[in-house]
């Protein structure tokens, strides 16, 4: 089920009105739908749990001026310093059309290849997929407690259940247990000739 967030319509796009907007603890905002684009505004406080609730690729049902819009977040600014959020795109979705979305991979318990010893890696840590929007998981978690040392986890593993394709090729790697590391002895194999060097330090070899 969409969660509901109030928004409010926006006319004044200048500078000024934007980092206003932002002190009185909003969010500039912008909707895209088939019908063009209306710049708008959302509570932050709102919009956080919204988010929490719904997740990154959640359906939101966006009310503007009275009005229900189904949308899902499409881009998200943030301050790189403070951390703030500065501005957000909502796109209007169709619930009959797929969607491209980046979903999070999250590996799930403890590799057998682990507990001896070996090292996990994990390659992918998120991947595309093409989904309905309702059948967009909001994170793919994968279980790795039966993964041994040498053994990986493909694309080609994971378990769409058919609500969903991945955009990936079916032989890339997202997880694998690698061997332990250990110390080996440096041996180059080589042995070093006895000898005076050709040109020992502070000493000039040529003739003068």
């Amino acid at each position: 089920m969409a969660i509901l967030l109030q928004a409010q319509g926006r006319s004044d796009l200048r500078n000024s009105s934007t980092r206003r907007i932002r002190e009185e603890g909003n969010i500039p905002a912008i909707i895209n739908g088939n019908n063009g684009s209306k710049p708008i505004f959302v509570n932050s406080i709102e919009f956080l749990k919204t988010i929490r609730e719904s997740g990154r690729n959640g359906i939101i049902q966006l009310v503007v001026d009275n009005e229900n819009h189904p949308v899902m977040l499409n881009e998200l600014q943030r301050d790189p310093v403070k951390g703030d959020y500065l501005h957000a795109d909502f796109k209007v979705i169709n619930m009959k059309t797929k969607v491209d979305v980046e979903v999070r991979v999250n590996l799930v318990g403890e590799a057998l290849g682990v507990k001896d010893g070996g090292v996990l890696q994990q390659s992918i840590h998120q991947v595309s997929i093409t989904a309905l929007p309702g059948n967009i998981p909001p994170a793919i978690d994968i279980d790795v407690t039966n993964l041994e040392v040498g053994q990986t986890v493909l694309v080609s593993d994971v378990h769409t259940g058919g609500k969903y394709e991945l955009n990936h090729e079916q032989s890339e790697v997202i997880a694998s247990i690698q061997p332990p590391k250990q110390e080996e002895e440096i041996d180059t194999g080589e042995e070093q000739e006895e000898g005076i060097p050709e040109a020992e330090e502070g000493r000039e070899t040529s003739e003068g």
